[in-house]
């Protein structure tokens, strides 16, 4: 997916059991979807400061989601009972989602887990990739990227690097 592109709807099973399709955010100042999983070093990463940065902008109208669909024949820990014991265990404050079948993944190009891809009202892609420049240690981070892209749109300015190489796992794809 290129910058600019229109979000494709897209309806998924939830790990509290109902389906969670991306009109249900249609009220949303901007949309984030991460990419994730749960057995990926990397994406285990992320889990808190993905947590933090959605209540840090809950009140500013922004909506998350996170997606796993990695194939979890090769992957069991990325099966769907575990991604709701994963949700339980952090308390997602957002939906995490099944994507068993790939198609969204697809559509919005995802290569790695963790990878973002931020929307604006309009649902326009206007920030994919990166979450910050320091994946093993939040302790020295010297460029928030996603943090930025997030304040950015809401505000409605242009985002300076609306693009940043994701650091991650490979996302594990269906034979």
């Amino acid at each position: 997916m290129n910058i600019g592109e229109i979000l494709t709807p897209f309806n998924l099973k939830s790990t509290n059991g109902e389906f969670v399709s991306s009109y249900d955010y249609s009220d949303k100042y901007a949309f984030l979807v991460c990419v994730t999983c749960n057995h990926c070093k990397y994406a285990q990463a992320y889990w808190s400061r993905l947590i933090k940065l959605a209540e840090k902008f809950e009140e500013d109208n922004l909506g998350v989601v996170a997606i796993c669909g990695n194939d979890s024949v090769q992957y069991p820990l990325d099966g769907f009972d575990n991604m709701k014991s994963l949700a339980e265990q952090f308390n997602l404050p957002f939906e995490y989602l099944y994507d068993v079948n790939q198609e969204v993944m697809k559509s919005l190009g995802a290569t790695k887990t963790p990878e973002v891809f931020l929307f604006n009202q309009r649902r326009e892609l206007v920030y994919k990739g990166a979450i910050d420049d320091s994946w093993d240690n939040d302790q020295t981070i010297m460029k928030v990227y996603l943090e930025d892209a997030i304040d950015y749109t809401l505000d409605g300015v242009e985002i300076d690097y609306p693009e940043v190489h994701p650091v991650g796992c490979s996302i594990k794809w269906k034979n």
